[in-house]
């Protein structure tokens, strides 16, 4: 069994423009589009049913999860590798290429997770990216009192509301 991400990018194919007329994307949603998101999963949600769900039935796949454009798969070393995944991967849709982070120490970094492959198990931990300082600014800091004030009650807020 070995612990595999994907990441899809964002793709969009501009062409060319003359004069003052912006560019325009020849395919896909206009960026920042109140309906673009929607239209995404919708669209990623056909292709998983259509091309992955195969994958995960032939038991290929043993893992298969998706956060918005990020995918973690676990997969069966003795049926498949890396390579077909990202063969294949690449081949269900022309605009949809896959960028793939393979494990490195048994380890791979998952949004906000670091997951350890163990003998007969998987290991969560927190993970932070290098450049993340995990500092706060100093409440002496320059910012007028009232935005000092009105993060604080933000923060108080967001903790005081229970997680769905």
């Amino acid at each position: 069994m070995t612990v595999h991400e994907y990441i899809i990018p964002h793709v969009l194919v501009f062409r060319q423009h003359n004069g003052d007329d912006p560019p325009r994307a020849d395919k896909g949603i206009a960026m920042g589009s109140p309906i673009s998101g929607t239209v995404a999963e919708i669209f990623l949600q056909h292709l998983e049913k259509t091309h992955i769900k195969n994958l995960i039935d032939s038991k290929h796949l043993i893992f298969y999860a998706r956060y918005v454009d990020d995918i973690f798969i676990i997969y069966d070393s003795s049926l498949t590798s890396p390579t077909k995944i990202q063969h294949y991967m690449d081949t269900i849709h022309d605009n949809i290429k896959l960028n793939a982070t393979h494990e490195t120490n048994d380890t791979v970094n998952f949004l906000d997770l670091s997951i350890t492959r163990k003998s007969t198990s998987l290991e969560l931990d927190i993970y932070r990216k290098p450049t993340s300082t995990d500092t706060t600014i100093n409440f002496l800091f320059q910012p007028p009192p009232r935005a000092k004030t009105r993060s604080l009650q933000i923060l108080h807020k967001q903790n005081a509301v229970p997680p769905l």
